[in-house]
Formats: C-alpha cells, structure tokens, sequence
C-alpha cells in the first residue's frame, strides 16, 4: 500500500508540475496576446493619448496621479476595447511647473497653486453629453432661451425644484426654452465614482446634464463656462438668446422671454449683455477672502465692468464672441469678471438691467417682506435661495388668486 500511495503521490507531483507548466505556458500567452493587441491599439496614433488613464481628483490637474503601475494600464485598456467602452481621446495637459518660480508661489493655497499648474488647460473629457438639446443636425430646433445653469454633482435637490419651476421646459407665448445643467466631478475614490453614477441615472431620466471629468470647485468656474461655450458653438450655436446663472436663483423666465421678444431690432444675432452690473470693482488681495485673486493672477488693479455671475442674460451671438475671444484672454477663476475681460477685449459693453438682482435687493418698506411675491413677480432674477423657498415663491408668483393692490 505504501508504494502504492507513494506511485500515486509522484504521479501527482508530475501533474502538479505538468499543470503548473501549462499555466505558465497561458500566462505567457495571454501576456503575448495583451502586448499585441495594445500594439494594434496604440498603432493608431489617435489612440496614443489613451496611456494616461489616471483620474481627475484635482482641480485642475486632469492627471494627477503620475506612473500607475503598467499592468494596471494595460489591463484597464483591454477592458475598456473589450466592453466596448470609448476611452476620451482629449490629450494630456502637463503642468507648467515654471510657475512655481514665480515670488511668492509657496504662500499661495494648494487651490491657487493648482490653478496656476493648470490654467492653461481647456480640454478635458465629457462624459455626459447633449447631442439633440437643440435638435438634430439636418434640422435644428428654433431655441429662443437656453437656460445654462451652473450646478455642482451634489446639488440634486436645487436641480429637480428648478425642474418644476422656471427652469422647466416648455413653450412660451411660441417661444421655446430648453435647460441644460452644466457640472463636473466632485469627491474621491468610491464617492467620485458614486456621484457619477447618481447624476448618470439622473441625466438618463432627464436628458438635460452636460458633465466634464474635472474637479467641480470655484476656482474652476471659468473653465466650466468656457467649455460649455465649446459646446454651445458645435451643438446649440443657433440658440437666441441665454440665461447664464446659478442653481440657487429665482428666475423668472416668463418675464425674461416677455423683454427679450420686445427687443428693439435683436433677435439673438445682436450683442446683449445684461445683469447686475458692476461698473467698478477691484481684485481681492487679501488671501483670506473667498474672490482672492493674487498679482500673478490678475496684474490690474481694477476689474472691467461686469455682471454679477449669479445671474445674466446674453445673446447667442455674443456667446460666441466670448468663446472666440476666450483663446486669447487668460483664465482667472472668477468667472463672471472672466465673462467681463473678454468683453472688454472686444469692445462690447455689459449694460445693467434693474430687474435683475445678484447682489442683493432693497425694498423702501418696513412693511412689505422682501420675499414678497407681489414683488418678485415683476424682476428677472434674484440670488439666492434654498429649493424649499424657490419652490414656494415659484407657485404664489404663478397664483391666479395673488392680490398685490398693496404695492
């Protein structure tokens, strides 16, 4: 028994061995087969771009994470070929470390830094897209206000109350209005991936989100903006006339489509620039503040005229004139004074409109609340409020029964 047992145990051995050798021999294979078919792969040379595949964490630095592990990379490629998946072709954008020579870069936050790193970038991945918001290619739809709203990934509540309220998408005395969401990522790891997902499920259900894969922060507002504009100009460039604001204004749309069809001799192909209109305003250097803006920032000392960014009106054509004049003006992270610079560079003039109020707001009466709907169903705009506030206002605006004789 014991030969027996012994034969039987250095058969075994001999199996083992036998199958260990056969599974090097489909490993190496498998490895062969994978350096082929990324050879095919980046054979293309529009493909060459796709070997960076790490993620987009920070604000600006779309690729962050420098070196991942090679077999990561290849395995990643594979599966994407495999399933199916598009992999962006956007080329990487490199960091212009000589910034950091410039005097004083090490007292500047991580986010000035970042965005100093950064700030020549303009091309990043789109990962929820429109095609049709404004009709097909052979027959365009005739969008009188497209409403361009700045929202984050986490800000689901503020999107679905402006859903049923003035960003809702209708006809209006003829006139049509389309919505589109305009985000980017935010969080880490598994919550990146998460809100993702969420706000994927969410434009399936709603078809109204364009989504970029860059940090969704403040210092990044501008980028968001000028690649929206990208957008608008290969997809939406016929649109009349824009709303440009925030998720968290009361917009009275209705309104706006009553002024903007009374427009003398506009009809969108005109310059309007219209909102709360700053006419003099000065760069923060205080870095504590929120809108600091360093000299290696913004070298003036005095801002152009703009418009509040919490809310404005534009025409198409002058969208497309800021996009155009965007590749010569250099970023700053505050968007709406950026919207004002590119102005300035072409000689147009952002105008003040009273019934727009970014800003703040003054009613000359004790008695009267300032959330008043007998006062708020005569403006444009007023920034800001929680959903729960525009939701309400929406509707006692809109009440047939609202008595205002007190005004």
């Amino acid at each position: 028994m014991r030969i027996s047992t012994g034969l039987f145990e250095g058969t075994s051995i001999t199996n083992m061995v036998r199958l260990q050798r056969l599974k090097d021999i489909c490993a190496m294979t498998s490895l062969l087969l994978a350096a082929m078919l990324l050879l095919v792969f980046i054979s293309d040379p529009q493909n060459v771009s796709y070997l960076d595949l790490s993620n987009t964490d920070y604000p600006r630095a779309a690729y962050a994470e420098q070196n991942p592990n090679a077999s990561q990379k290849i395995y990643s490629l594979l599966k994407q070929r495999l399933k199916g998946i598009k992999v962006n072709q956007s080329q990487r954008c490199e960091p212009n470390t000589t910034i950091a020579n410039v005097s004083g870069f090490d007292t500047f936050s991580p986010m000035i830094q970042d965005f100093l790193y950064y700030r020549h970038c303009r091309s990043f991945p789109l990962l929820l897209d429109l095609p049709e918001k404004c009709g097909r290619d052979d027959k365009p739809e005739d969008v009188f206000l497209l409403l361009v709203i700045k929202s984050s990934p986490k800000n689901y509540e503020h999107r679905e109350v402006l859903r049923k309220t003035w960003a809702k998408e209708r006809l209006y005395k003829g006139k049509m209005i389309r919505r589109i969401f305009i985000i980017g990522t935010d969080g880490l790891g598994f919550e990146k991936e998460k809100l993702n997902k969420l706000v994927a499920l969410e434009h399936q259900h709603y078809n109204d989100i364009l989504q970029w894969d860059f940090k969704d922060s403040f210092y990044n507002l501008t980028l968001k903006q000028i690649l929206f504009l990208e957008w608008m100009e290969s997809r939406c460039s016929q649109a009349r006339f824009l709303l440009n604001g925030d998720d968290d204004v009361f917009a009275h749309t209705d309104n706006m489509i009553d002024y903007l069809q009374h427009l003398k001799d506009n009809d969108g192909s005109k310059h309007l620039f219209i909102g709360d209109l700053l006419k003099i305003s000065y760069p923060k250097r205080d870095q504590r503040s929120k809108y600091y803006v360093p000299h290696v920032v913004y070298e003036k000392n005095v801002y152009p005229p703009y418009c509040g960014g919490g809310g404005y009106l534009l025409s198409g054509y002058t969208a497309l004139v800021i996009y155009k004049m965007s590749a010569k003006v250099q970023f700053i992270p505050i968007d709406d004074v950026y919207m004002g610079m590119c102005l300035a560079a072409v000689k147009l003039e952002p105008k003040s409109h009273m019934g727009v109020k970014t800003l703040g707001w003054y009613i000359p009466s004790k008695k009267i609340d300032k959330f008043d709907p007998c006062y708020m169903r005569d403006l444009l705009l007023i920034h800001k409020f929680p959903p729960k506030d525009l939701y309400f206002l929406w509707h006692e605006v809109h009440n047939p029964r609202l008595q205002c004789d007190k005004l």
